[in-house]
């Protein structure tokens, strides 16, 4: 059996006061794996897309929909229509709780849609329970 990679949180928040709560929620939920912040979604599109990032996975991707340079769905459709990148779980993370925004973003593959503020112990499974899967399945190269 191959050695598996850590998965690698990237979490997209502009928000630093959100980014530190989730981060910390994340701790206390028991996962100590790497997480990278990036505080709009310019920066975290280049970081994902660059060569060396972009095959070095997995990645577990943690999305803010409202940011100052683009919108999180935009940011959810590039992923998921990336041959490499759209394997990665992501996890919507907003203040937005309108059922169409909500439905859109399972339509074009979040794994997770959480509002904002950020209920503990849902958010904390939903990551437990992912981070589980992660550990144990190999997402295949091709669909």
């Amino acid at each position: 059996m191959p050695q598996q990679q850590p998965v690698t949180i990237i979490m997209i928040e502009d928000d630093e006061g959100h980014a530190r709560l989730i981060e910390k929620n994340i701790r206390r939920a028991g996962v100590c794996n790497e997480i990278r912040t990036f505080g709009n979604g310019t920066a975290a599109l280049e970081h994902l897309f660059s060569d060396g990032v972009r095959s070095s996975g997995p990645f577990l991707v943690l999305l803010d929909l409202n940011l100052p340079d683009m919108n999180g769905v935009d940011i959810l459709a590039k992923l998921k229509n990336d041959d490499t990148l759209k394997r990665a779980p992501v996890v919507v993370l907003t203040t937005t709780d309108d059922q169409r925004e909500v439905q859109r973003c399972y339509d074009l593959g979040a794994n997770v849609y959480i509002t904002k503020p950020v209920e503990y112990e849902s958010f904390s499974q939903a990551i437990r329970q992912l981070g589980l899967f992660l550990s144990v399945i190999q997402v295949p190269e091709t669909l």
